[in-house]
């Protein structure tokens, strides 16, 4: 099975910050993830990244906060868009 798009959202907000999601369901896991999907979702600020949660070969699911990064557990696509936008709220609320 080739891999398949799930999600694709870009916005560049008036202040010029810009927020990206991506989402593949893929054929086989990406080492050392068991399921099935391929992410990316990333809040930029000025050209540095804010928030950022991914599974990147090697390392796993993780996110990005403030400058860490951290494990993340991975639950399904809709709880991590979830939690992908409760991380850039909580950032980006004055």
């Amino acid at each position: 099975m080739p891999s398949q798009l799930i999600t694709r959202f870009k916005n560049i907000t008036p202040d010029g910050s810009i927020i990206e999601v991506v989402v593949w369901k893929v054929s086989s896991p990406v080492p050392p993830t068991e399921h099935g999907y391929k992410y990316r979702a990333v809040y930029m600020v000025k050209g540095v990244r804010v928030v950022g949660f991914d599974n990147e070969r090697g390392k796993g699911d993780h996110s990005h906060l403030d400058g860490i990064e951290v494990p993340y557990t991975f639950t399904g696509v809709d709880q991590l868009i979830e939690d992908f936008i409760a991380a850039v709220a909580a950032r980006r609320a004055p």
